[in-house]
């Protein structure tokens, strides 16, 4: 069947929503031959920084000659982007065979999301990868990705986001992220409130895993020339320029750091020319991702009050006359707190609605902004509202496009003229 055919079948899975339990995954995997056993797993958790974190880490390693792969969520344009070895996607023919095997093995009740789990371990295995970069969904010890078994753990900065099945704190959160981290295996955490830190802390005792954790093992630290320092957990590195902008990428590209340090203790060679390399080619779309031109159009999916929070101050290092800005919006998000950063800088906010399910509507994100107190323009879809925003910009001005991952991806269909499809999870 043709991968389009497969990826609807797929796509239809959604409707069974999100099931924490690693039992349909493990079930599914173990139907396949249990692939996730022919390569090493490390495994990135956390609220921001996730994706950002597992693109330097993957970058590292494939400088190092390790050929990794990396599983990520979710695609901004095509579905293939879940699926990278070597920093390349995966080609179309290799997934839809691949995909075709998997979607006969699994059970009517799988989830969407443990499908796309399991199909990630198999690509990677007959692709005959060596280690693997696997971002974790939503969640932690119950996430489809904790199916995997781990020599390592990274843990981003942990915020409040999907309490309905994670906690009402940062604490419970922290608690169900790290938990993930197996016995007896290595723990890198980025910086934490003190509360999600001794949730960290108490898991890493416990399990007898050895944990390193930002400003106590690790710092980074921004130069005046806009070059980064690393002091390490055994070496210091000064001078860093990282592939991927923003100033908030400073702690990102110091958590793959420092796990990258201790991979040679685990048998995989990286060298510090290697991290050097790494950090400085490592690419992930949609996060300050700059398109120039006239004018030029920034695209970032911050979509939480933190991210959102972060995009505002690595704004500050930006020069531009006049902020517009395009944004969309999901409908369970605390809409005012992810955008009360950005509003107040942005001359208008052009509202739009993502092609997606679950999406705001862009009258109703309308109204509130103007009870933010900023100027909002009602656009409906993401093409029009890209196109208001540059029509009233001028040659000084920047466009960002921001509020969900969603809409970035469509805004990059959009700009490259691609189809879109844009599916949570």
């Amino acid at each position: 069947m043709p991968l389009d055919g497969m990826l609807e079948k797929l796509y239809s899975r959604r409707r069974f929503g999100i099931r924490p339990g690693l039992d349909r995954v493990t079930a599914l995997l173990g139907r396949l031959g249990n692939p996730q056993n022919t390569f090493r797993s490390i495994h990135v958790v956390g609220t921001n920084g996730k994706g950002s974190t597992s693109a330097f880490l993957s970058a590292i390693l494939a400088a190092a000659g390790q050929q990794p792969a990396l599983f990520t969520s979710p695609h901004l344009v095509n579905f293939n982007e879940r699926f990278r070895i070597n920093d390349r996607d995966i080609d179309t023919p290799t997934l839809a065979a691949a995909m075709e095997r998997v979607m006969a093995a699994a059970a009517e009740e799988t989830t969407f999301f443990e499908v796309v789990t399991a199909l990630a371990a198999l690509l990677f295995a007959e692709n005959g990868v060596s280690v693997a970069v696997m971002e974790a969904g939503m969640g932690g010890r119950s996430d489809a990705t904790a199916a995997l078994p781990g020599i390592m753990t990274l843990v981003t900065p942990i915020s409040l986001d999907h309490c309905d099945y994670l906690g009402h704190s940062i604490e419970a959160i922290a608690a169900e992220k790290s938990a993930i981290a197996e016995a007896a295996t290595m723990l890198v955490s980025a910086a934490q409130t003190e509360g999600a830190l001794q949730q960290i802390k108490g898991h890493a005792s416990e399990s007898g895993i050895r944990m390193f954790a930002a400003g106590v093992d690790f710092y980074t630290a921004w130069q005046d020339n806009g070059l980064l320092d690393y002091n390490g957990i055994h070496v210091k590195m000064s001078g860093l320029s990282p592939g991927i902008p923003g100033l908030y990428q400073s702690g990102n590209a110091g958590l793959a750091m420092a796990a990258a340090e201790l991979l040679p203790s685990l048998g995989i060679p990286v060298t510090v020319e290697n991290i050097n390399t790494g950090i400085a080619k490592a690419r992930w779309p949609g996060r300050m991702e700059l398109i120039p031109g006239n004018p030029r159009i920034m695209l970032d999916g911050a979509h939480n009050p933190d991210g959102a929070l972060a995009l505002q101050t690595a704004l500050t290092g930006c020069c531009y006359n006049k902020l517009l800005l395009v944004t969309g919006v999901m409908a369970d998000k605390d809409v005012s707190a992810v955008l009360s950063p950005l509003v107040p800088k942005a001359e208008t906010v052009f509202c739009v609605t993502p092609s997606v399910e679950r999406a705001l509507g862009s009258r109703d994100l309308c109204t509130v902004i103007t009870g933010m107190g900023g100027s909002a323009m009602d656009c409906g879809c993401v093409a029009d509202g890209i196109a208001r925003a540059v029509q009233a910009a001028g040659p000084d001005d920047l466009v960002l496009i921001c509020g969900s991952l969603f809409t970035v991806g469509e805004a990059k269909a959009v700009m490259s003229g691609k189809q879109f499809k844009g599916i949570r999870g």
